[in-house]
């Protein structure tokens, strides 16, 4: 192996047979098996979190099926890039052979950017496989979409990452220097990222002659969240608070608002979307929910944080445990509904302002009373009634 290389890089699968996990696409009748078997190239969009072999894969495939294999980063590149690549392609094409153009982090691309790659993945002249972190939904163009296939990796589990590390241990000749525990505290450390496992091998051989968990801790030092306040990662974090509160888990409903915060969410964000909760998923089965998020939000405002941070925790704990009702979800989808279906029917007549004698003369505000009941008026119209 090259040791100028980062081991991260040196360790990269060069075939389908060295590749651990994704099994879900690497099985004997899977997509990508087929793909391979077949040697006929097709357009993918893998989307998955980082380290989990987005790029090995692309890289494989394309020397699998003995296709000239280009790679672009969408971080750095730009619409004349992708000219360079078509043309360099037609060039290989009259050559009889194909392209595959791998984009890495194509979301980054904007509309017209992607919009380049369309007759181009249409004719066949490249085969395209971007590789993203976020959800294709939102962020690749819908026509691109339906020219290629959408592929789901997960973060490798800590068994399989506990076998790149063994691999890499003994690619390396440190199997004595490394720890049976050190192995182990990397497989957890990683969170699914083979990148960041090798990486922090790598500088922990170079830091001490044994490694062990210490040592490892003193390489990987704090691992910054993998949290996009605007992608993928936000809104599932964000999402899976909410259900925790709904569902009145108090452990999980903190945790998800602690990762949100060790990650540098607005602390006002999650205090409004208290606020919302308060009302939708506790609403009357506990009235004073609204006003102990209201004030927390406002507690947030005044005090900053970090000592902000009690008053979250304090209101979160309350909403986990409250009682929970949709009614009020539930009433306010019905008035939607009638007033949509009838939104010029006239008010009632006993309902109606009085103001002048002309009105009152007209029977404007007549057999009204402050508290129903004695008279029987309704107060719904009878169209709607």
């Amino acid at each position: 192996m090259d040791s100028n290389k980062p081991l991260a890089e040196r360790m990269r699968p060069n075939t389908l047979s060295d590749v651990i996990g994704q099994q879900q696409l690497l099985g004997e009748n899977e997509i990508l098996r087929q793909i391979v078997k077949n040697k006929q190239p097709v357009s993918l969009i893998l989307w998955g979190p980082p380290g989990c072999g987005k790029t090995t894969l692309a890289r494989i495939i394309a020397n699998e099926v003995e296709a000239e294999f280009i790679e672009l980063s969408a971080v750095t590149a730009g619409k004349a890039d992708v000219t360079k690549v078509v043309e360099r392609a037609r060039v290989s094409w009259n050559l009889g052979q194909r392209t595959v153009l791998f984009v890495d982090e194509i979301h980054r691309f904007n509309k017209a950017q992607q919009d380049a790659f369309l007759p181009h993945v249409e004719s066949g002249l490249i085969t395209l496989i971007g590789a993203t972190t976020e959800n294709p939904s939102f962020e690749i163009i819908t026509p691109l979409l339906s020219r290629t296939r959408v592929l789901v990796l997960a973060p490798l589990s800590t068994d399989d990452m506990r076998l790149v590390i063994l691999r890499a241990v003994k690619a390396v000749g440190a199997t004595k220097r490394v720890s049976k525990a050190a192995i182990d505290y990397l497989s957890e450390l990683a969170g699914g990222d083979a990148r960041l496992a090798l990486n922090n091998l790598e500088l922990a051989l170079n830091l001490a002659q044994k490694v062990t968990p210490d040592v490892i801790k003193t390489a990987a030092q704090k691992r910054l969240p993998s949290y996009d306040k605007k992608g993928d990662m936000h809104y599932n974090v964000v999402s899976a608070f909410i259900k925790s509160l709904r569902g009145s888990d108090v452990d999980a409903a903190l945790y998800y608002m602690a990762r949100m915060l060790q990650a540098g969410e607005d602390p006002k964000f999650i205090a409004r979307r208290m606020v919302v909760f308060a009302s939708e998923d506790i609403g009357l089965a506990g009235n004073g929910a609204v006003g102990l998020a209201v004030d927390t939000f406002a507690a947030v405002e005044r005090v900053g944080m970090p000592e902000c941070e009690y008053s979250l925790y304090h209101c979160a704990t309350a909403l986990a445990r409250a009682k929970k009702s949709r009614e009020v979800v539930e009433l306010k989808a019905l008035a939607k509904d009638r007033a949509a279906k009838w939104p010029e029917v006239q008010v009632p007549m006993h309902l109606r302002n009085a103001p002048t004698k002309l009105m009152k003369g007209l029977g404007y505000g007549k057999g009204y009373e402050k508290y129903p009941g004695a008279s029987g008026k309704k107060f719904l119209p009878d169209e709607v009634k």
